[in-house]
């Protein structure tokens, strides 16, 4: 039945929590577009016969206009399919570089294509120029917090000599800090330390 594999692409997506990405079937987008070649190549040889039967394709209302019409809304239909699975994965890559900043975890990143890993960083680059350019850090809260440093506490072994905004840093495992609120949030976002509440 024509359009069933894109509406399982489009289920897909559909079928995890929204913001969550799963991995990028390359597989079945790819017979999709397989489908859509095959569908132009039958839409035109449909209306390649009407015109050398000497029909108007515009007006006649025999079989292979019947026959073009679905070639034609499958088309569409497949098109459609695949523009909502790229236009949703994009939408959620654009979130997580406001989220996570411009390092992708490793379980994200295996979900990705090559094409999605280079938007991610496009897009992430295009971001870090902006916020260079305008020297501001759009990342950050967008709730303005109640006092600009936090508690945190290093969840994994960071390294000696982290340089902040206005100190240098030891982050072992297990330590506790108290932080710029902006110097902390892209390690927390990244789940290298924990914000410590009360």
């Amino acid at each position: 039945m024509y359009g069933r594999k894109a509406c399982e692409l489009v289920k897909e997506f559909a079928s995890v929590g929204k913001g969550q990405l799963t991995q990028y079937n390359s597989d079945l987008f790819e017979q999709v577009v397989a489908e859509c070649s095959q569908h132009h190549l039958e839409l035109q040889s449909l209306i390649r016969k009407m015109q050398e039967e000497g029909l108007d394709v515009q007006t006649a209302r025999n079989a292979d206009h019947y026959g073009a019409l679905i070639h034609h809304l499958s088309l569409v239909r497949n098109k459609r399919c695949l523009m909502a699975y790229v236009n949703n994965r994009a939408e959620i890559i654009r979130s997580l570089v406001w989220k996570i900043g411009s390092v992708l975890p490793k379980e994200i990143e295996e979900k990705l294509s090559h094409t999605e890993e280079e938007y991610f960083s496009k897009y992430s680059g295009e971001l870090k120029k902006y916020m260079s350019k305008m020297e501001l850090d759009l990342t950050v809260d967008m709730v303005p917090p109640k006092d600009p440093y936090i508690k945190v506490r290093v969840l994994d072994d960071i390294g000696d000599g982290i340089v902040l905004s206005d100190k240098t840093a030891n982050f072992a495992r297990h330590s506790i800090h108290f932080l710029k609120r902006t110097d902390a949030e892209q390690f927390i976002s990244r789940g290298l330390m924990e914000e410590l509440t009360g």
